[in-house]
C-alpha cells in the first residue's frame, strides 16, 4: 500500500512538474519591444549666430517681368493715343461739352434712373412671389423671369414701341365685363414711355433673382431666433433679414445698374436722343466717327466711375455689422499718405537746417 502511494505520489509529482514546465514561458523566451531612443536635447540657441546671419529678401522675378510687360503695353497704348492723328482730339474737345451731347447725357441718366427704380420695385415684388408658399404665385413669378430673361432687350423695346399697333385703346373696368373708361394707347405710351417700360420690365427679371438670392443666403436661424423672441414678421424682414441680405444683393445689383446704364444705348432704335443716338447723329453729319465715339466712351466711363464710387460706400455702410474695423477708404489712405510725405519733408528740412 505504501508502494502504491509512493508510485502515485511520484507519478503525480512528475506529471505536475512536466505540465508546469511545459506550459510556463520564461521571461527569457518572451520577445521584448525595443523602445525608441530618446531624442537628443536641443542645443541652446545662440543669439550671436542669429546676428551674424545675412537677411536676403524674397525675389519674384516672374512677377516683376509680368508687371514690366504690362507697363510697356500701357505705355505703347498711351503713346498711340497722344501721337496718332486719327484720334482727332481737337474734334473731341469741341463736342465733349457741346449742348447736344450734354442733353443726351442727361437723357441717358434719366432713362437709367427710371429703369432702375421701376425694375427693382417690380423685381422685389417678383422675388417675394417666388419666395411665397403659394404655388400659383411661384409659377407666375418663375414664368415672368423666364420670359423676360429669354427675350433680347432690343426685341422687347421694339415690341413695346409698337404696342399701339396691337391694342389701339386700353380700358379699365370689370375683367371680362363692362368697361368704365378707355384711352388711346399711342397717346399714353410714347417713345420715352415705351423705353422706360421696356427697360424696367427687363431689369425686373434680373433684379428679382438678385434679391431672391440675397434673401435665401441669410441663415434661417436668424428668422427662427427672431420668431422665438416674438418679433413680428414684417420687422423680421425689414430689420433682420434685409440688412444682412443687402451685402449679397448690392454687388450684383450695382452691376445690373451699370449694365442698364450702358444698355440705354439700345433705345436708339426708337429715335430717342440719348448719348449714343446723339453721337451717331453728329458723326453722321460731320463724318468724324472716331472722335465722336471717344466722346461717348469717355462719358460712359465717367458716369460708370461715379456709380462705382457710390457702390463702394453703400457696400461699406451695410458691412458694418460684419466688419467691426473696416479698412480705410481710398480718400483716407491718400490723406494719410500726404501727411506722411509732409512729415518726412519737414523732418528732412529740419535736419538739413541743423547741419
Amino acid at each position: 500500500m505504501s508502494t502504491a502511494t509512493a508510485g502515485t505520489t511520484a507519478g503525480t509529482t512528475a506529471g505536475t512538474t512536466a505540465g508546469t514546465t511545459t506550459g510556463t514561458t520564461t521571461a527569457a523566451d518572451t520577445p521584448t519591444r525595443s523602445k525608441p531612443d530618446p531624442a537628443p536635447a536641443a542645443a541652446p540657441l545662440d543669439l550671436g549666430e542669429l546676428h551674424g546671419l545675412r537677411t536676403v529678401p524674397a525675389r519674384y522675378p516672374w512677377r516683376w517681368a509680368a508687371g514690366l510687360a504690362a507697363l510697356v503695353v500701357l505705355a505703347q497704348f498711351a503713346h498711340g493715343l497722344a501721337t496718332n492723328p486719327g484720334w482727332d482730339w481737337a474734334t473731341f474737345r469741341v463736342y465733349f461739352s457741346a449742348d447736344t451731347i450734354l442733353r443726351a447725357v442727361g437723357r441717358t441718366v434719366e432713362l437709367t434712373a427710371y429703369g432702375t427704380v421701376l425694375g427693382f420695385l417690380l423685381g422685389a415684388v417678383v422675388a417675394a412671389m417666388r419666395l411665397s408658399r403659394s404655388a400659383i404665385l411661384q409659377t407666375v413669378a418663375w414664368a415672368y423671369v423666364w420670359v423676360f430673361r429669354s427675350i433680347p432687350l432690343i426685341v422687347q423695346l421694339v415690341f413695346w414701341f409698337n404696342l399701339s399697333y396691337l391694342y389701339k385703346r386700353f380700358g379699365f373696368g370689370i375683367p371680362f365685363g363692362p368697361t368704365f373708361g378707355d384711352f388711346e394707347t399711342i397717346g399714353v405710351l410714347g417713345a420715352l414711355g415705351a423705353a422706360v417700360l421696356g427697360l424696367g420690365l427687363h431689369q425686373a427679371a434680373f433684379a428679382a433673382e438678385i434679391i431672391r438670392g440675397g434673401i435665401i443666403a441669410v441663415d434661417p436661424g436668424q428668422r427662427e431666433a427672431a420668431a422665438a423672441l416674438g418679433v413680428p414678421r414684417w420687422r423680421q424682414a425689414w430689420r433682420i433679414v434685409l440688412p444682412q441680405a443687402m451685402r449679397g444683393i448690392l454687388p450684383s445689383a450695382a452691376n445690373e445698374v451699370i449694365s442698364l446704364f450702358k444698355g440705354t444705348s439700345v433705345v436708339y432704335v426708337m429715335a430717342i436722343g440719348e448719348l449714343f443716338y446723339q453721337v451717331q447723329v453728329v458723326y453722321g453729319r460731320t463724318g468724324r466717327v472716331v472722335p465722336l465715339l471717344m466722346v461717348a466712351t469717355v462719358w460712359y466711363v465717367l458716369l460708370t466711375t461715379v456709380l462705382s464710387i457710390g457702390q463702394y460706400y453703400v457696400e461699406r455702410y451695410f458691412a458694418r455689422g460684419a466688419d467691426r474695423t473696416p479698412p480705410p477708404t481710398p480718400l483716407r489712405r491718400a490723406r494719410s499718405l500726404v501727411r506722411g510725405l509732409r512729415a518726412r519733408t519737414a523732418t528732412a528740412v529740419a535736419l538739413g537746417g541743423r547741419s
